[in-house]
């Protein structure tokens, strides 16, 4: 099975781009386009959060007709820029969305792939920093329990681990301590995947690994300065590959959006330089 991870998406209305640099719009629609024409071609794509830039029904709009020809089944959790209800309201059709309320955390289960995807909601709504609740950690906990034997991932908006972006651990989950105990005691989870950080990040976790995807279309800067200041660049932007085989477990690959030069043999002449 091949899941594919795409990440604040930072989606605005009117043509409007972030930070008055980036049209993200136009990124997430080189995006979508890259990932059906890939040569393998993804069981499913889930998107982790910060889908757009304000929570706004004009903003979901755009993005149900960006996603639109998407040509695999997508799933999609909310992120700190995202607001429930309206996301709820903007894909009405998308049934594991729906909640007893427009407020309820958007936790769901996709049983319909060799990997099981199992989602948990990190908002804190106008916040931008991220919380667990106790609540969901009791509902992973039962749901990892029916099925230990089933290969399973995590996702979610805020990484729970800490980063070194000082600004961004600044805002990231505020309780991770919640999850790794519970995460640990489920070897069947192949790996936690999250967004909100604009950077392909990797780090052991629970007894397993927790990983950040790559913005689709601008990324943080690099700084591992604690003082460093909260800056973007427009680094190439990207996507994730999580390749999953029975034999081999879960294995990730970070893909660039973009037209670049090649491929090439790894040839010089009659001579392989490989």
């Amino acid at each position: 099975m091949i899941l594919c991870q795409i990440s604040d998406l930072h989606i605005k209305a009117q043509g409007k781009k972030s930070y008055r640099v980036v049209d993200t719009a136009e990124s997430l629609r080189r995006c979508v386009a890259q990932v059906n024409r890939l040569k393998q071609r993804p069981d499913a794509v889930v998107f982790t959060g910060d889908l757009v830039d304000f929570g706004l029904a004009d903003e979901y709009a755009v993005l149900r007709e960006l996603l639109a020809p998407l040509t695999m089944p997508y799933y999609l959790l909310p992120g700190n820029h995202d607001e429930r209800g309206a996301l709820r309201r903007a894909f009405p059709d998308h049934g594991y969305l729906q909640g007893a309320a427009d407020d309820a955390r958007i936790e769901y289960v996709i049983e319909d792939h060799p990997l099981r995807i199992v989602t948990l909601d990190t908002v804190i709504p106008r916040s931008s920093k991220g919380e667990l609740a106790p609540a969901s950690m009791d509902w992973l906990e039962q749901v990892l329990s029916t099925q230990p034997q089933r290969p399973t991932v995590i996702a979610m908006h805020h990484p729970p681990f800490t980063t070194g972006i000082g600004h961004m651990d600044d805002i990231g989950l505020i309780n991770p301590q919640l999850l790794e105990p519970v995460v640990r005691r489920h070897p069947q989870v192949e790996r936690v995947i999250c967004g909100h950080l604009h950077r392909s990040i990797q780090t052991r976790f629970g007894g397993t690994m927790a990983s950040t995807c790559p913005g689709v279309s601008h990324q943080v800067v690099l700084d591992l300065d604690p003082q460093a200041p909260s800056q973007f660049v427009m680094e190439p932007p990207g996507f994730q590959l999580h390749w999953w085989e029975r034999n081999t477990g879960l294995i990730s690959h970070t893909a660039y959006v973009g037209e670049f030069d090649g491929p090439y043999p790894f040839y010089d002449g009659d001579q392989l330089i490989d």
